[in-house]
Order: structure tokens, then C-alpha cells, then sequence
């Protein structure tokens, strides 16, 4: 069943719907589509199953013909590999580096009151940091698959400044099952329906013209407010993609986690791993879920015929959003359930993403569908270490600046829980220890070190 929400989601619902004289027949029209459209593409995603996913060379990545980088933002998820080479991983300022992994382990053993999960065997750590230059290569690259949708410029928007959004990353060992992160889609839950700014990126959805819709249009994003209610862990920021990094490179790390040295992260990650699972095809899921919310099936939930969309209806009477869910004094969400969401076909279509070696990267646009194996059958741990492509735009710029004033205190970002993690942490990094101009820029530092 879907969660309760607040009755006055269904003025919400009206309030849509009123923008559009003939939403209830639009809306009918486009779900029908949207429904035979699934049938046919999630019929191909569980056939061809990890091969889907699109893998490029981060040395092709301005090669890249018309149709690679259509079939990449149509299915909103591409492996690039080789962003780092072990040569060039190995050495940083001509000293031979030391293993990434092992130098988290030993930040971790060094603070063992940081912050993570599970409790009882940390591999889940609320520490953050940042990434080598070709990185920031990569999501500029990302960045640029958005597009402006007018001829005039947008004051303070360059998609080819990126900006750094401190995150995460994970150790996870074999073995243990991992149900902390199901099918789901971050950056925004009902803000997707509430906020009018977030509204406009479905703008074609919303008026029946769901085949028109434009998940890579820039304009509207750029406002789009993704944490309404101010919930920890609820990104605030606009990010065109998020994407995580299972390699082994140098890098240079923010004050919210280990010193800034010469680091190598080694880590192969392949299906059954622990990997990321993705629901290839954004057009679709964003088309469907947005449109879920204004319907209602007319047989059970786990009716043979549920599948058929002539047992679906047109219903704006009641405030629930499936997916959606009441969580510390807001909403989370969206998280697809094959019970929810039936015709996306969760249980055949999460596809894991293929191998990754050293060097490699996996992107996935900000809204599509993902989740995290929960099996881990290999034998080595599944390290990743998460970091989005966030583009210089004012709202990214503030928060930017309130992370800075976080990065000197040695405290979490703003987007995160107040924890355990940063002032009194042992080996913290500095100001002094981002030297790059890329990277001071990408964190709001000035670009000369004082």
C-alpha cells in the first residue's frame, strides 16, 4: 500500500491538473502510451541485461558520434573507462603513491568514532573528499550534455566550470547482504510535483507530451528546488549526473576526510559484486513515474491483470504519490517498488552495470531509477568513492560557498547530518594541501594558494 500522506497533497494534485483544461484526457492518453512503450522496452533492457548499459574510453570521450551520445542520455547511465591510467594513478608530484584503500582503512582505525554503517562493521563512511583532474574532465563532459532550450544566456551558468559536492564513499566487503539502498531516485522526492521551478522539467509530461520531454533541458533545473523540506542527506544541489569512481588514482582530499596525499584506490567491481543497478531508459521511468500518482489500478496490486492498461483509471481523489513516503519532517522518495510501479518491471529490468577496473567510472543521470546489488558474491571488497557532475550555476555557486566555510571547519557538508565526522578527526586535511587550480576553483578557494 501506498504510504499516508497529508490530505493536502490532494489540492496538490487538483492544482496540477487545473493548469490544463484537458489534463484528465492528456494525462489518460499518455498513460496509455507510456504503458505499451514500456512493454516493448522493458521486454529488450531484461534480454540484453548488462550489455544495455553503454561503456565508452574517457580518450574517445570527444569522439563520441551523434547516436553513441543519444543512446547514452536516452538510457541516462555510461560506464567510462580509463579516466585514470595506472601510470599516471601511481605517481603525483613524482612520489610513488600509496593505496587509497588502505589509507582510508587506516584513517578509519585511526578515528574510529567517524561516522558510518552498518554499526557494527562500518563500510558505509560519512567521510568526504574529492577527486584527480581528469575527473574534473569527465563531468565537465557530463555537464555539457545539458543544453539551454533559449537563445539567451543564462547569468552565472557555465557548463564547463565544474564544482566540487563533497560526498561519500564506501568499503563493502563480501558477503554481506545490502538492502540499505533499493531501487530509488535522489534528488528530490515530491519536489518533483510540489515545487512549480522542479514541476517545469516535466513540463511535457504534465501536458500529455511525455515523447517530447527533455530530461537534459537546462533551464528549468536551474532553480528547481530539490530539498523543500530540508531533510539531512537530501541533495540541494543540481547535479546532471551522479557517479561513483572504482579505481586506483591520486587525488587530493577535502578536509571532511583523510590528509591530501599521493593515493591508489584498487578496486574491480563487476554484477554480483556489490555494483550499482540502473533502469536504463530515463525517458521512460521519468515519463511513468510522474504520471503514476494519477492513477489507480481497478484490479489488486498483484492481479495477473495488472499489467493491462484498460485497468487503470484517471483518479486525482486521494494525496498519495507512490513512491513516496513521510521521512524526518519531509518526504523520501521517489523509491519504485515492483508492487507500486508494476510496469517498469523492477524485479527483470534493475540492470547491474558491467565490470569496472582501475581507472574506471559509472555515471548515471540525476533522475534515473538505481540501486545497489544487494549481494556482494566476489571476493575482494567493492570499494567506490560517490561523485556527481555538479556545474557552476548561481544556486550551485551558494551552496559551494557554504561548503567551503564547512571544508575550513572541519565539519560535515551542508547537504549532510551534523555528526561525529570532522573537528577532532585525526590526519584532517587543509586548504594548504589543494594546490591544483582546477580543484581550489571547483571548491570556491582562490585559485593561488596564500
Amino acid at each position: 500500500m501506498a504510504a499516508q500522506l497529508p490530505p493536502r497533497f490532494i489540492e496538490l494534485k487538483r492544482a496540477i491538473a487545473a493548469n490544463n483544461p484537458n489534463f484528465k484526457q492528456d494525462l489518460t492518453n499518455a498513460w496509455k502510451e507510456v504503458l505499451g512503450q514500456l512493454h516493448e522496452v522493458t521486454q529488450t533492457i531484461a534480454k540484453e541485461g548488462t550489455a544495455y548499459i553503454p561503456q565508452v574510453s574517457f580518450a574517445d570521450l570527444d569522439k563520441l558520434s551523434e547516436t553513441q551520445i543519444a543512446e547514452i542520455k536516452r538510457k541516462g547511465t555510461v560506464v567510462i573507462k580509463d579516466v585514470v591510467d595506472d601510470e599516471q594513478a601511481r605517481l603525483v608530484d613524482g612520489r610513488v603513491a600509496r593505496g587509497w584503500k588502505t589509507s582510508l582503512e587506516e584513517f578509519v582505525k585511526a578515528n574510529p568514532q567517524s561516522d558510518g554503517f552498518p554499526e557494527d562493521d562500518k563500510q558505509f563512511f560519512h567521510l568526504y573528499a574529492r577527486a584527480h583532474p581528469n575527473m574534473l574532465a569527465t563531468l565537465t563532459w557530463l555537464n555539457n550534455l545539458y543544453h539551454a532550450t533559449s537563445e539567451q544566456k543564462v547569468e552565472g551558468v557555465d557548463l564547463s566550470t565544474p564544482l566540487s559536492y563533497a560526498d561519500r564513499f564506501r568499503i563493502r566487503h563480501p558477503g554481506l547482504s545490502w538492502d540499505f539502498h533499493p531501487p530509488h531516485i535522489d534528488g528530490g522526492g515530491i519536489e518533483r510535483w510540489e515545487d512549480e521551478n522542479f514541476r517545469a522539467c516535466f513540463e511535457d509530461i504534465f501536458s500529455g507530451q511525455w515523447s517530447k520531454h527533455d530530461p537534459y533541458a537546462l533551464e528549468p533545473r536551474l532553480e528547481a528546488r530539490t530539498s523543500l523540506y530540508r531533510r539531512p542527506n537530501q541533495s540541494s544541489v543540481f547535479r546532471t549526473f551522479q557517479g561513483w569512481l572504482a579505481l586506483r588514482f591520486s587525488l587530493f582530499v577535502h578536509a571532511y576526510s583523510t590528509p591530501y596525499s599521493s593515493c591508489m584506490f584498487n578496486s574491480k567491481t563487476a554484477p554480483g559484486q556489490g555494483t550499482l543497478k540502473v533502469f536504463p531508459d530515463v525517458l521512460l521511468s521519468n515519463a511513468y513515474i510522474i504520471l503514476r500518482p494519477f492513477f489507480r489500478p481497478l484490479v489488486p496490486l498483484d492481479s495477473k491483470e495488472i499489467l493491462d492498461a484498460a485497468k487503470w483509471e484517471f483518479d486525482i481523489s486521494t494525496p498519495d504519490f507512490p513512491g513516496i513516503f513521510p521521512r524526518e519532517g519531509g518526504f523520501g522518495g521517489p523509491k519504485p517498488t515492483t508492487e507500486l510501479h508494476p510496469h517498469l518491471l523492477l524485479d527483470a529490468t534493475m540492470t547491474s552495470v558491467p565490470a569496472v577496473n582501475p581507472g574506471d567510472t559509472v555515471f548515471w543521470h540525476c533522475d534515473v531509477v538505481h540501486a545497489v546489488e544487494e549481494e556482494h558474491s566476489g571476493s575482494e571488497d567493492s570499494a567506490v568513492m560517490y561523485i556527481p557532475a555538479v556545474p557552476l550555476t548561481p544556486a550551485n555557486a551558494r551552496y559551494v560557498e557554504r561548503q567551503k566555510d564547512d571544508f575550513f571547519k572541519g565539519v560535515p557538508p551542508p547537504d549532510f547530518p551534523a555528526a561525529v565526522t570532522g573537528v577532532g578527526l585525526v590526519g584532517l586535511g587543509s586548504e594548504k594541501d589543494i594546490a591544483e587550480p582546477l580543484g581550489r576553483k571547483a571548491m570556491g578557494l582562490p585559485i593561488s594558494v596564500a
